[in-house]
């Protein structure tokens, strides 16, 4: 088996790791469940390296995403559900609908005609999904109603994101930034409350609302809180990795540095 460029070469490698008694073990014994924490990692390691600017590591990780597309459809054309080929006609036949401007003969030519054009579609796909889903006996749990598109396997901060831009289109939402930041002091004030009544249940409750808060006023301003955290996670890496740099260049350990030290630290490298 050697390298290709073509698409049915990594088929065939899926093939091969599946294939009873000469496949791979561990391959073998996975399903959806059991595989779907790595294709949520893939696509996590794929934001990572865009971030990064590696263009190089990027190649690698959308081949990685792209693993767990035709595992999970393997796995599918096992059970005699579906195929790759349907997965690549499902999405083919998605945009050739969605762009009727480019397919077909809507005159949308401008992007807030082709974003209404897109959310009239999507409304209509899904009504039919909702359909298919009674066909087939699956419950609703939560995807029926206006906020029903917004999946919720999605991390957190990008479905309450999802959640309050779907609640704006309909008018549930503040005019300006500066009420949310009064809302934002009042959830900080009743999570003080929370605090002091030592009731975890309570505590995770309304820390929930603070940080739901803080994503509405990202919202307002332009900034997607899920980019704004990662880069706050970045900025916390390099500024704890000066310590742990400094304290090794002093003969110090991070088990032995007392917090004063550490914290001067920090400033020191907030400063750099």
């Amino acid at each position: 088996m050697k390298p290709a460029k073509d698409i049915d070469r990594l088929l065939e490698i899926m093939t091969a790791l599946r294939m009873p008694v000469t496949g791979c073990p561990w391959d073998l014994e996975q399903d959806f469940q059991s595989i779907k924490p790595y294709t949520i990692e893939e696509a996590y390691e794929v934001a990572d390296a865009i971030e990064r600017g590696d263009i190089d590591d990027l190649r690698d990780e959308l081949g990685d995403l792209l693993l767990q597309v035709v595992f999970h459809a393997r796995i599918a054309e096992e059970q005699g559900e579906f195929a790759f080929g349907d997965v690549v006609e499902a999405i083919t036949a998605k945009m050739i609908r969605r762009h009727p401007h480019v397919f077909g003969s809507s005159d949308a030519d401008d992007p807030a005609k082709v974003k209404k054009q897109w959310d009239e579609i999507k409304a209509e796909e899904k009504r039919e999904r909702a359909e298919r889903r009674a066909r087939r006996g699956i419950a609703e749990d939560f995807k029926t109603g206006h906020l029903g598109g917004v999946p919720r396997a999605l991390p957190a901060l990008v479905e309450a994101l999802k959640l309050q831009q779907q609640a704006a289109k309909v008018g549930f939402d503040w005019s300006e930034p500066e009420p949310i930041l009064d809302k934002i002091e009042e959830e900080i004030g009743e999570f003080r409350d929370a605090l002091k009544s030592g009731d975890r249940a309570r505590i995770a409750d309304e820390l929930g609302d603070l940080i739901f808060a803080a994503v509405n006023i990202g919202r307002h301003v332009g900034v997607e809180p899920e980019m704004a955290l990662r880069g706050t996670n970045t900025k916390f890496r390099r500024r704890f990795s000066h310590i742990e740099t400094a304290l090794e260049a002093n003969g110090e350990s991070l088990e032995e540095a007392t917090l004063e030290r550490m914290e001067a630290l920090w400033q020191e490298a907030k400063r750099r």
